[in-house]
């Protein structure tokens, strides 16, 4: 399906196309004593604005449309574009340009088209630079598609590399606080993450004579440079940092707490999901046996970041770190749905890193509004925010809410399914992490209680709540998607379902001992038991 068509690079590198089209604008010199410097003029500014939500609902578009012609009924990469880049012939291995997706990759591209359009609108009132700005969030796109539709590992590591560039400048010229700290901390921690990745990646590709993915076997390594387990642990720090894992999450805090909120949207919602997202992709489907044999480890690095970060979630005082901390417990659960090593605990990891994103990207929206309004982020002053700005303070319950698990929202689902699909082989790491469960609903009320709530205060009775179009839009669609995966979270978790099912057999060859729990059915929410 989707073979005559490269319907897929249109969509990787349509948003690339935006970012070019806008780089091309013209600008307006303008001499100052000792420098000049190009500006835009009013109209170009908008021009900008507008190039880029014009390429970036596109792209939404197209991810959308495949989404709802994606067949439900098949199995393996559609919708692919392939050629051969470099001929074995020529160096010893083959070089593919290919691209594909299946259901583990679908939602996650449509996830990144919709965060994308949701960043451009919160940033239409950005007046500094924002030719420059527009361009990076569309490079940005093209990036993360890339990485989620790659079907080549050096294709893979291309994009997984060129996500940095875009993201440094947002942090370190947008950003606020030590950004340019927080802009070069990222690259440093992701810069030696993929270093190893990409040893781990020469040396499966030289020792199996391809880079494609779908080639790539774990028994094709057994004549490698390296161990395979030396090679998983290689790769696996890499996603260990992007998702990231305790003890290498340092720099997500500082750089969600100075980036700009688009670009912390971008971040929350899509960035971290590139960690989860490789490790079921080449971890666990390349070298399924070494990767079962890492299961407990696994697990009880998952229960660490659970309880860790939320412990140090209930100690933030500033609003905006306090949601960056919360990612890393939240992203513990993905990890330990992955060991639960089945169907149900992988789909719910899945579903994880979609819900997740949306939550926690809608939180960042907020948080950036009210941000704009009172020029603060720290809890303690926020008292009383509702008496002003009633909408915004509802919207930051609600996301709050979501964030906690609540029954009916799209946070409850994945967390409830991953608990399902680990408890029956990691009882121990899955009880812990329950506890964290209980964590996020201390942090989230508490830090909605000493912010919106409270008595009046009259220095916020100048603000204006939530009139703008750009600001209407990007909360009613996060609310509305919450909302539809509480209530019918099949539509996404079936296609993951699809995604994981090849890559949960794979490791039952190799780990007879894995047995689904009888809760399998009932976890499959959405189609009664």
């Amino acid at each position: 399906m989707g073979e005559g068509f490269p319907i897929l690079s249109v969509l990787v590198f349509l948003p690339l196309a935006g970012a070019l089209l806008i780089a091309l604008l013209p600008g307006q010199r303008v001499h100052w004593p000792a420098v000049a410097v190009r500006v835009l003029p009013g109209d170009q500014q908008a021009s900008a604005k507008w190039i880029a939500l014009a390429f970036a609902f596109a792209t939404l578009v197209i991810a959308l449309v495949l989404f709802v012609l994606f067949d439900r009924a098949g199995s393996g990469f559609q919708f692919t574009d392939t050629f051969l880049w470099v001929s074995a012939q020529d160096v010893g291995f083959d070089v593919s340009y290919a691209f594909g997706v299946d259901g583990l990759s679908m939602p996650l591209v449509l996830l990144t088209g919709l965060l994308t359009t949701i960043a451009v609108l919160i940033s239409w009132r950005i007046n500094v630079r924002p030719k420059e700005y527009f361009a990076w969030l569309l490079v940005l796109e093209t990036s993360v598609l890339g990485v989620f539709t790659s079907l080549d590992l050096i294709f893979f590591f291309i994009f997984w590399e060129l996500e940095l560039l875009p993201m440094f400048f947002l942090i370190n010229v947008w950003g606020s606080g030590r950004r340019s700290y927080s802009a070069m901390k990222f690259v440093l921690f992701t810069f030696f993450g993929s270093a190893f990745m990409l040893v781990g990646f020469l040396v499966m590709g030289v020792a199996a004579g391809t880079f494609d993915m779908r080639e790539i076997q774990e028994s094709a390594l057994a004549g490698a440079v390296l161990p395979v387990p030396a090679i998983f642990a290689f790769i696996f720090l890499a996603f260990g940092i992007k998702l990231p894992v305790v003890p290498v999450h340092t720099w997500l805090p500082d750089a969600h707490t100075d980036a700009p909120t688009a670009a912390s949207v971008m971040l929350a919602g899509v960035l971290l999901k590139m960690g989860g997202y490789g490790i079921l992709r080449l971890l666990f489907t390349l070298m399924p046996e070494t990767a079962a044999a890492a299961d407990v480890a696994l697990a009880i690095l998952a229960a660490v970041s659970i309880i860790y970060g939320a412990v140090i979630t209930v100690r933030q005082t500033d609003l905006k770190r306090l949601v960056a901390y919360s990612s890393v417990s939240h992203m513990g659960f993905v990890l330990l749905g992955v060991a639960g090593l089945g169907v149900v605990g992988m789909s719910g990891a899945a579903m994880q890193l979609v819900t997740h994103g949306l939550i926690t990207g809608m939180l960042f929206v907020v948080v950036g509004m009210i941000y704009d309004r009172t020029h603060t982020r720290q809890i303690s002053a926020m008292r009383g925010l509702a008496h002003y700005l009633p909408l915004l303070s509802a919207m930051l319950v609600f996301a709050g809410l979501a964030g906690l698990g609540l029954p009916a929202l799209a946070g409850f689902v994945s967390e409830v399914t991953v608990f399902l699909g680990a408890f029956g082989r990691h009882e121990p790491q899955t009880a812990v992490a329950l506890i964290g469960v209980l964590l996020a609903a201390g942090y989230v009320l508490w830090a909605l209680q000493r912010s919106v709530f409270g008595p009046r205060d009259e220095r916020w009775r100048e603000l204006q709540d939530v009139r703008a179009w750009w600001e209407f839009l990007p909360l009613g669609a996060l609310v509305s998607l919450i909302v539809l995966l509480g209530v019918y979270p099949s539509v996404v978790l079936d296609v993951f379902e699809l995604g994981v099912r090849p890559i949960a057999e794979g490791i039952a060859v190799v780990q007879p001992d894995v047995v689904e729990s009888e809760a399998l059915e009932v976890a499959r929410l959405g189609r009664g038991g």
